[in-house]
């Protein structure tokens, strides 16, 4: 589910996205291999939860991939390979139980319309995860961004890293690491620095307590 219509998704998107998609995708080739990929094995089922334009289930090296979204532009921005799920989150998903072993998820819980949504989105995922499954979610922390959160029209859901760890567990997982502090906020209408820069960052964890602004959570079904 989101709180706003396929067409509002289409018009917000390609509006934000059309001026850097080409550095976006160069910049989740670098996150991919040097930090991603360790958590997912050659052989896993990896769905996409709100994929947006396939930057990260395009380039992660699995067995098999889907993508889930509600804007129409996402299917053309997908490679043949993965199969893409138009449907709402919060519903129930087009999976058989235990039939995915990472469910990965970035930038997009913000866009639901409350918790309530999230913690039946959160049902769905345990529900199709096998036994030992993971969720892999990032996302932009309201505790760094009290006042920047509110500046994109289609965030609605405010999240700490405490608040979705809270949530997950409540959901039944269990939580395998939690950071506060990951990546920067967003790249949208910013410097398009060099990808060989957050090379460097990934390995540089004292600069995640100063520049990042989103939270990382990895948590896994029993």
């Amino acid at each position: 589910m989101s709180a706003n219509s396929a067409d509002d998704l289409q018009r917000i998107y390609g509006a934000r996205f059309a001026g850097n998609l080409a550095y976006r995708r160069k910049v989740w080739k670098v996150l991919i291999p040097s930090f991603f990929q360790k958590y997912i094995a050659p052989n896993d089922v990896v769905l996409d939860l709100g994929c947006g334009y396939g930057e990260f289930i395009n380039t992660v090296q699995c067995g098999k991939k889907f993508a889930m979204d509600l804007n129409p532009d996402a299917p053309r921005h997908l490679e043949p390979a993965v199969k893409f799920l138009e449907q709402d989150c919060s519903a129930r998903w087009q999976l058989d139980d235990g039939s995915l072993n990472v469910v990965f998820t970035s930038n997009f819980f913000e866009h639901l319309p409350d918790k309530a949504s999230l913690g039946r989105t959160l049902d769905e995922i345990f529900r199709c995860l096998a036994p030992g499954g993971k969720i892999i979610a990032m996302g932009p922390n309201i505790r760094y961004l009290p006042g920047k959160y509110w500046d994109f029209w289609d965030h609605h859901l405010p999240l700490t890293e405490k608040s979705l760890a809270e949530g997950l567990t409540n959901r039944g997982f269990e939580v395998m690491e939690c950071t506060a502090r990951f990546v920067p906020y967003t790249m949208v209408n910013q410097r398009e620095y060099p990808v060989a820069f957050l090379k460097l960052y990934l390995h540089f964890r004292l600069a995640w307590q100063i520049l990042g602004k989103q939270f990382l959570i990895i948590a896994s079904k029993p």
